[in-house]
């Protein structure tokens, strides 16, 4: 599994926009992956920055694609 840093620069470079850490955590939980829950997180049951659908699927390329 990649990680974050890895799959930011992989959409930089791919798609030309960087994206946020909280977006790459969402789509991996709605993918089935259980991303730990952030410590400074104000509600741990609700997302205050999901991912834009328009930018799910590069980040699903970039989780499948990083090398590791």
């Amino acid at each position: 599994m990649p990680t974050y840093r890895q799959v930011q620069d992989y959409v930089r470079r791919r798609y030309g926009y960087t994206v946020k850490t909280c977006w790459i955590a969402h789509v991996k939980e709605l993918d089935g992956l259980s991303p730990r829950v952030a410590p400074n997180r104000l509600n741990p049951a609700a997302r205050t920055n999901p991912c834009p659908p328009d930018k799910v699927e590069a980040i699903r390329a970039a989780l499948r694609n990083s090398s590791s």
